[in-house]
C-alpha cells in the first residue's frame, strides 16, 4: 500500500484555514441592500441633559428604562416549526425560549426552582408530584394559563401518532402512569397527568423516578388553541407556524417575520412577572462572516446561541470597548456520526423507530473502522488551529459541567495515524490496486460520504480537514456538497439513504445527564441508528430506582456507560467549543446560564 503522508499538509491547510477564517470573520465590508434596514430603536444621544450632575447622571443611566429594541443575530434560519412539542433544532429554540415557559426551571447551579408552577411536594417513593401553578399567568392572547394546560402538553406528547407526525420528545411522558395503553390506542384516558383543580396538577409515574423534576420541565402550550387539532396537524398548523398565531406565556410574543431574514419579538406587557423593559427584539439572520462588522457598528446588539462569537474574533472583540463579553464552556459538542445501521423505506413512510427492522450499513457498522477513523483525525489540531483554543477535545457525550462526567472512563482516541493504518488493516480494508485507496474486504471499490450542513462556519471548515485525515489513511470520501440545516436534518431523519458520515452538533438538556435522548436505540435523535443493548442496559440502570437515587451509583453507571461509547463509538466527539456572547454595552441586565445566554428577558434593558 502506498502511504499518504498527509501530517504536515493537513497541519500546514489547517493554519492557512485558520487565517481565511480570521480574515473573513473581521471582514467589514459594506451589507447588502437587504442587510441595510436600520433597526427600531437603535439610535443613541449624545447630547449631555442640563442641570444635572455626574452623579445624579450615572444614577439614571444604571435604572432600568422602558422601551427600545434589541437586534441580535443568527447565522442559519430556523426551520420554522414553533411549537415546543415539535420543534427540533437550536435556531427555533431562539424564538422558544421567548415565547413559551415551563413549570419549574433552573438556577446557575443546576438546580430546579419555580416557575409557572411555584411550589411543588413529592410522594415518598418519587411516583407523584404535585405542583401548585401561579394564578394570573396569561397565555399571549388574554386567556388564562391553567392546569387543564398542563394536562393537555404531556397527553399531546404521549398521544398515538405523535412520533409519526414527527414528535421526538416521548422522554416527558413515556413513564407516566397509563402511557402505553394510551399511546397505543387501546384507551382514550391518560392517567398520568391529572388536574385537581384549575391551579393544582398532579404527575403520577409508574416507577420511582429520579429525575423527577427534569420531566415535569418541559414547556407548556395552550389547549384552547391546540385542543381540538388532530395531532397529525399540529406540525404544520398556523399556530405552531404563524408569527401572531404562536401563542405562550413568555414575555415576548412572536409577533412578525420575513422567513428566513428577520424575526420580530413584541413584548408580552401583561407577563406574569412584570412587564418587560424592552418593547421588541429582533432576530437577523446575517452570514458569519459580517457579524462581526454588523455588531462593531452598531446594526446588532448581540451575538449569542447556539454559535456565538467565532473564536478566530475573539480577541478582535475583546478589544472593543463598546462590546462586552461573555465566554464559558458549551453545554454541548460537536460530533462527526457514523451512520452504523439505516431505517427501512417502509420504517420511513410510516415515521417507525423500530430497531429490530434496520439495516445495518456494511462498512460503517465495523467497528474497528469506525476507531481506525478516531485515530486518524487530529482534533487537538482543529481546537487549536479553527477554535483558537476556545473550546476542548472531549471523548465522553455527557456535558462536562455534569457531574456523571468522566474523562478517564474512555478511549482518548489521540492522533495516531499509525494505529489507524494498523486497525484498518486488521479490518480487511487494503490498498489492492496500488493506488493509494483501501478496498473492500471483497476486494471493491471503497468510498465512504460525508455529510455537513450550512450555517455553522467552523463546522464548515472541518469538514474537508476531516477528509483529508481520513484520505492520509487511504479511506476515499466523497465530500458531498452541504446542506441548508432544515433539509440536511430531514434527510437524516429520514435515513433510508447511502449516507455513511455525518456532522452535527447538540446543545445538550440541563436538567439531568441522563443520555437516554440522544443515544438510547430507540431514541428518534439517535442518528447513528446505534443498537447497542449493554449501552440501553446500563442507561436504564442509571435510572432504576431505588439505586439510582444514590449519585456516587449513577456516576459509577454512567462511568460504566461512557466507557461502552467510546469503545463502540457511534460517533467521534470533535470538540466542545467555548460559547463566546457579545453584545452592546448599552444591553442591561444580561446574566447567561450555563447553558443559554437567553435567560430573564423581560429584566433586559438599554440604555438610552
Amino acid at each position: 500500500m502506498v502511504k499518504r503522508k498527509y501530517g504536515i499538509a493537513i497541519l500546514g491547510f489547517l493554519f492557512l484555514l485558520s487565517m481565511l477564517l480570521s480574515a473573513c470573520n473581521n471582514e467589514t465590508a459594506d451589507p447588502t441592500e437587504e442587510e441595510k434596514e436600520d433597526p427600531v430603536g437603535q439610535e443613541e444621544t449624545e447630547e449631555e441633559p442640563e442641570d444635572t450632575d455626574e452623579t445624579e447622571e450615572e444614577a439614571t443611566n444604571d435604572s432600568p428604562q422602558m422601551g427600545g429594541t434589541l437586534t441580535g443575530a443568527m447565522d442559519t434560519a430556523p426551520a420554522g416549526v414553533f411549537n415546543p412539542i415539535f420543534y427540533q433544532e437550536a435556531y427555533e429554540a431562539n424564538i422558544l425560549d421567548f415565547t413559551h415557559e415551563a413549570l419549574v426551571s433552573q438556577n446557575e447551579s443546576l438546580e430546579f426552582e419555580a416557575n409557572l408552577a411555584k411550589d411543588w411536594t413529592i410522594n415518598d417513593d418519587h411516583t407523584e408530584i404535585t405542583l401548585t401553578l401561579e394564578e394570573g399567568v396569561t397565555w399571549h392572547d388574554g386567556e388564562p394559563f391553567t392546569a387543564d394546560d398542563v394536562v393537555y402538553t404531556y397527553k399531546a406528547i404521549a398521544s398515538p401518532g405523535y412520533i409519526e407526525a414527527g414528535g421526538v420528545r416521548t422522554e416527558y411522558a413515556n413513564k407516566l402512569v397509563g402511557y402505553e395503553a394510551f399511546n397505543s390506542g387501546e384507551t382514550n384516558e391518560f392517567e398520568g397527568v391529572v388536574a385537581e383543580d384549575d391551579y393544582t396538577v398532579t404527575f403520577k409515574f409508574t416507577e420511582p423516578n429520579v429525575t423527577i423534576l427534569k420531566d415535569v420541565s418541559f414547556s407548556i402550550i395552550p389547549e384552547h388553541i391546540f385542543g381540538d387539532i388532530p395531532i397529525a396537524d399540529i406540525p404544520s398548523h398556523s399556530a405552531t407556524l404563524d408569527p401572531g398565531a404562536v401563542i405562550g406565556t413568555g414575555p415576548f410574543k412572536f409577533q412578525d417575520m420575513l422567513e428566513r431574514e428577520q424575526y420580530v419579538l413584541a413584548k408580552h406587557a401583561d407577563y406574569w412577572k412584570g412587564e418587560p423593559y424592552l418593547d421588541q427584539i429582533v432576530w437577523r439572520i446575517v452570514d458569519q462572516s459580517v457579524m462581526l462588522g454588523l455588531l462593531e457598528n452598531g446594526e446588532i446588539d448581540f451575538i449569542s446561541d447556539p454559535n456565538g462569537v467565532p473564536a478566530a474574533d475573539f480577541e478582535t472583540v475583546a478589544a472593543l470597548d463598546h462590546i462586552e463579553i461573555i465566554e464559558q464552556t458549551d453545554f454541548g459538542y460537536q460530533l462527526m456520526g457514523y451512520k452504523i445501521n439505516h431505517r427501512t423505506d417502509a420504517d420511513v413512510d410510516s415515521g417507525t423507530l423500530n430497531q429490530d427492522n434496520w439495516v445495518a450499513n456494511e462498512d460503517m457498522s465495523e467497528q474497528l473502522v469506525r476507531q481506525a477513523m478516531a485515530y486518524a483525525i487530529d482534533r487537538q489540531a482543529i481546537v487549536d488551529n479553527l477554535l483558537y483554543g476556545h473550546g476542548s477535545v472531549i471523548n465522553a457525550p455527557i456535558a462536562q459541567q455534569f457531574w456523571a462526567y468522566d474523562e478517564d472512563a474512555v478511549t482518548a482516541y489521540s492522533y495516531d495515524p499509525d494505529q489507524a493504518n494498523a486497525l484498518l488493516d486488521e479490518a480487511g480494508y487494503v490498498d489492492t490496486n496500488g493506488d493509494g485507496y483501501r478496498e473492500t474486504p471483497d476486494g471493491e471499490e471503497w468510498v465512504v460520504n460525508l455529510n455537513y450542513p450550512t450555517g455553522n462556519q467552523l463546522r464548515e471548515a472541518s469538514a474537508p480537514i476531516l477528509a483529508q485525515f481520513l484520505e492520509a489513511v487511504g479511506i476515499k470520501i466523497d465530500l458531498r456538497q452541504p446542506k441548508e440545516m432544515s433539509a440536511y436534518v430531514e434527510d437524516l431523519t429520514n435515513d433510508n439513504s447511502d449516507w455513511d458520515l455525518y456532522l452535527i452538533g447538540w446543545s445538550l438538556g440541563s436538567g439531568d445527564p441522563d443520555p437516554s435522548g440522544l443515544w438510547k436505540s430507540g431514541a428518534a435523535y439517535n442518528f447513528s441508528r446505534w443498537n447497542n443493548p449493554e449501552s440501553d442496559q446500563l442507561i436504564e440502570e442509571a435510572m432504576q430506582a431505588p439505586d439510582a437515587f444514590d449519585q456516587s451509583y449513577r456516576e459509577e453507571k454512567y462511568s460504566e456507560w461512557q466507557s461502552v461509547f467510546s469503545e463502540d463509538l457511534p460517533a467521534l466527539l470533535l470538540y466542545a467549543q467555548n460559547k463566546i456572547y457579545g453584545f452592546h454595552e448599552r444591553l442591561n441586565g444580561v446574566n447567561p446560564m450555563p447553558y443559554r445566554f437567553i435567560n430573564d428577558p423581560h429584566l433586559w434593558w438599554v440604555s438610552q
